[in-house]
């Protein structure tokens, strides 16, 4: 096993601005749970697919964006201590503010070189291992755990099978599951099938204004349906991927609204404001004992689907 520490902020990673207020506090703060803030001019209505490509953008912020700028003294771990690290996952410890937390997040890669090394964000078994690694660590420590989700899926190749893909993304979502510390995870992008759900089992559920969050890409799904990829249009609208369907179906608890155009227009203000509702959802849990955080989070996924009309 390897460790890697990062005390100072690491511009090779990240090619967005710092916020102008580095400090938490001094973000301005979404709305209360549940609710969104309005826009500071209301664009005009995005369609399902329009959402779909703005969640792809590559210039959005990533998991080492959101550690660069919410974080410091971030402590990453590497390897799943069976097999091999996976870049498509990060995972480690740092200071938010002044309270210690655990991060996990997928990690796409911006230049070509760093995008096939970290396989575009689709992690493989090890990945998954390595996050189930930090949740236990949290766990052992009494350290909160934040997740930022944004992959089309799951590496769905040969070896990752042989290696044990399908148990690994189980494993992986039954230890969030049964953490006993807070966790919140935050879809910031793409967040696909199981490849997503494996590290956004949380106790709340964030979610971007224009991230989506679906069981399979649309283009999987009209290929699926029609067998015609020419209908991602259709299956875009249809699966209800957006973030205001999710709300309305209990999936998501609540909405961060995003700077107009998106977060690749301004991506300091996307961090500020995803910093705030962090912020706030941890204070609103951080009392809870363990037992009341693992029976929340297991009745708010039970729950998901029945109070659907």
């Amino acid at each position: 096993m390897t460790t890697t520490a990062h005390s100072q902020p690491r511009a090779a990673k990240s090619r967005i601005g710092r916020p102008a207020a580095a400090s938490i506090a001094g973000a301005s703060s979404p709305a209360s749970k549940g609710r969104t803030a309005a826009p500071a001019s209301a664009p005009a209505a995005l369609s399902a697919i329009e959402r779909v490509r703005l969640a792809r953008n590559p210039s959005r912020p990533q998991t080492l964006d959101y550690v660069e700028h919410l974080l410091r003294d971030f402590f990453e771990i590497h390897g799943d201590r069976r097999f091999a690290d996976d870049g498509a996952i990060v995972a480690g410890l740092g200071y938010f503010g002044r309270r210690a937390v655990a991060i996990v997040g997928h990690q796409r890669g911006r230049s070509t070189q760093e995008r096939i090394r970290r396989n575009f964000g689709k992690p493989h078994p090890e990945g998954y291992r390595k996050a189930a690694r930090m949740y236990d660590l949290a766990g052992r420590m009494g350290l909160p755990l934040v997740t930022f989700i944004d992959t089309q899926g799951a590496e769905p190749g040969l070896g990752a099978e042989e290696r044990g893909q399908a148990e690994a993304i189980a494993r992986s979502t039954e230890t969030c599951l049964n953490l006993g510390v807070p966790n919140i995870a935050v879809i910031v992008g793409e967040g696909g099938s199981g490849g997503a759900i494996a590290i956004a089992t949380a106790n709340r559920v964030l979610m971007l204004e224009h991230a989506i969050y679906s069981v399979i890409s649309p283009e999987g799904a009209a290929s699926i349906l029609w067998r015609d990829t020419s209908k991602a249009e259709d299956a875009a609208t249809n699966m209800k991927i957006t973030a205001e369907d999710l709300m309305r179906f209990g999936i998501i608890d609540e909405i961060i609204p995003e700077p107009v155009g998106g977060a690749h227009r301004d991506p300091p203000a996307a961090i500020a404001a995803t910093g705030a509702a962090i912020e706030r959802v941890l204070a609103e849990v951080k009392a809870q004992d363990r037992e009341t955080v693992r029976r929340s989070r297991r009745d708010k996924f039970l729950n998901i689907g029945r109070s659907i009309a």
